[in-house]
């Protein structure tokens, strides 16, 4: 239940990433930034879905270690692009608190996967 609404919260997010990242692109002509955005914005659905098929619970791990990764990242160019003026306050704290929340859920599910793998060494 909780893979499928990381899986959702994940796509719906890429795809405002990727619709920002096309304004920015267009509007602003803003082409790096937006493009380290768009890179890291929608790898953590992709790192997500890789998860779901993950050859054992230690791949499983890394996968999602790596969307966590991917999503602090994405907060990084997020506070970037908002500070240099490219991106509007209200477009800011709704894109950061969506992969805020995302990061938590990472977090959550990364810990309940090792503890599982802890229980099953003892």
């Amino acid at each position: 239940m909780k893979s499928s609404i990381i899986k959702e919260k994940t796509f719906a997010f890429a795809v405002k990433i990727v619709r920002l990242v096309q304004r920015l692109q267009s509007e602003k002509k803003e082409f790096v930034m937006s493009r380290q955005l768009l890179k890291c914005g929608t790898s953590i659905g992709a790192n997500d879905r890789e998860a779901e098929f993950a050859q054992s619970k230690v791949d499983f791990i890394s996968k999602l270690s790596i969307a966590l990764k991917e999503a602090n990242e994405t907060e990084f160019f997020l506070e970037l692009l908002h500070t240099t003026d490219y991106i509007e306050k209200e477009v800011f704290k709704e894109l950061y608190g969506e992969c805020s929340e995302i990061k938590a859920m990472l977090v959550s599910s990364i810990r309940t996967a090792k503890y599982s793998l802890q229980k099953k060494v003892h």
